[in-house]
């Protein structure tokens, strides 16, 4: 083991835990909330540019954007998991030998997936709940998203990786070279050329290139234990690989279900109005979905590392400390969720009444859900990394796809169009309710006198 190597696991084995976790967690949430923050400047623009229906086509398309990163995050962070395991067992090269074998599938992957939908897009754009009038606007954007697609897929990758490497701070860099770039790509493309959705999508890419381009310069430091391998299939390493990232890729899965489901419900009740008044508020939630992957994005090397090599009391306060920085962020935003929905809804553009209130109305009962979410997230990296796939499954699936497929089913048929945004709160706590009795059952005690927390 080189002395670079040692230094990494000294750090994570002889540093306070907290400190350990804030070295993670800035660096995540920094990027993470940079990268919200550009989405939602996308949707700002957009919006005030091109007007609503625009604004519904992006987001209709969204869900293919959604599936690259999910197929990314199948391999990434089942291979990740594995890496950081087998670094926390000593063994370097088992690692490397990893990080070579899922990067080379996760490029094959998306671009005979982006190859083959490309061929039926036509079909896909109305199936993803486009109407006549925002089917030119989502059709131009997922395009190029479906032959371009791969540059995401590896951008994201990579950053996964580079953060089980010990390099969180690189990560972060990447992203935030992504986000700065792809505001002013879009600013220009918008205001200054006068172009369209095409356009912005290509935007989109370059500004994930250039994202790409930082994240390379990993592979120039000695420090770095990321080194390509000659590639070799090995069949009982992929479906081990699939296994671990599994829970993630149905968690970005469950967003494509998401949006497409409410976007179905939005449109069949409200129209394209309906649809625009999701979109706003699925702008906002995206904020909070990347702070929380970006708390899970820094206990997943961490926890993984720890339970390779057998550290069980760390591994358990890291959890504990996430969880109630999870809480504690989860409380402020359905605080302001409450008191701005109005001014939130108004900088995304000059919309009619009906889709203000509506907006409105779903940002105050939506953001309730925020209360939980953070813990269920937080504990689904948990049993992920430690290997509890099927809980880590369970929560993922149950949260995002059987609970709420249901609540929306149910709610907006019983109650109108405004209990649609009660479907992902009750989805979220029912959950909890469950994760609960699974730790009490098995014992996963985090709290220093056996408590759970």
């Amino acid at each position: 083991m080189s002395t670079t190597e040692q230094q990494q696991q000294n750090i994570l084995d002889t540093q306070s835990t907290g400190k350990v976790f804030l070295r993670y967690l800035i660096p995540s949430l920094v990027g993470m909330v940079l990268m919200a923050v550009n989405i939602v400047v996308d949707g700002i623009m957009v919006g005030n540019k091109l007007g609503a229906a625009a604004l519904a086509g992006v987001n209709i398309s969204g869900p293919v954007y959604t599936i690259f990163v999910a197929m990314s995050i199948l391999i990434g962070i089942g291979g990740a998991t594995l890496y950081s395991q087998s670094m926390g067992a000593s063994n370097p090269d088992r690692a490397r030998f990893i990080f070579t074998h899922s990067v080379t599938l996760i490029l094959l992957f998306t671009i005979v997936v982006g190859g083959i939908a490309f061929l039926f897009h036509g079909q896909l754009v109305y199936l993803l709940g486009a109407n006549a009038e925002t089917a030119p606007f989502a059709s131009d954007y997922m395009n190029v998203f479906l032959t371009l697609g791969f540059i995401f897929t590896l951008e994201n990758a990579l950053s996964i990786f580079i953060r089980n490497d010990g390099n969180p701070t690189l990560a972060m860099l990447a992203l935030i070279v992504t986000a700065v770039s792809n505001v002013i790509f879009n600013f220009v493309i918008l205001y200054v050329l006068e172009l369209g959705i095409r356009e912005i999508a290509f935007g989109t890419i370059a500004a994930a290139f250039l994202g790409l381009l930082v994240l390379g310069t990993h592979f120039f430091k000695k420090s770095s234990n990321l080194k390509l391998q000659k590639f070799r299939f090995d069949k009982k390493l992929f479906i081990l690989t699939l296994t671990f990232g599994f829970p993630s890729f149905l968690a970005e899965l469950g967003i494509s279900v998401f949006t497409i489901a409410h976007n179905i419900v939005f449109s069949r009740l409200a129209g394209t109005e309906g649809v625009a008044a999701f979109s706003i508020v699925n702008y906002v939630h995206g904020i909070m979905l990347l702070l929380f992957l970006g708390m899970g994005s820094a206990i997943q090397p961490l926890v993984s590392y720890y339970h390779g090599g057998q550290k069980h009391d760390r591994k358990r306060e890291t959890v504990r400390i996430a969880t109630w920085t999870a809480i504690g962020t989860g409380a402020a935003f359905t605080m302001i969720g409450q008191i701005a929905a109005a001014p939130i809804v108004n900088i995304f553009g000059d919309f009619s009444a009906d889709i203000q209130n509506m907006a409105t109305s779903g940002i105050r009962i939506f953001f309730i859900a925020y209360l939980v979410m953070g813990i269920n997230f937080i504990m689904m990296t948990y049993f992920q990394s430690i290997g509890k796939v099927k809980m880590a499954a369970w929560i993922t699936a149950g949260r995002e796809i059987f609970f709420l497929l249901i609540f929306l089913s149910i709610l907006p048929a019983l109650f109108g169009i405004q209990a649609a945004w009660l479907a992902v709160p009750i989805s979220e706590f029912v959950m909890l309710i469950t994760i609960i009795i699974y730790v009490k059952r098995q014992g996963h005690y985090f709290g220093k006198q056996g408590t759970i927390l």
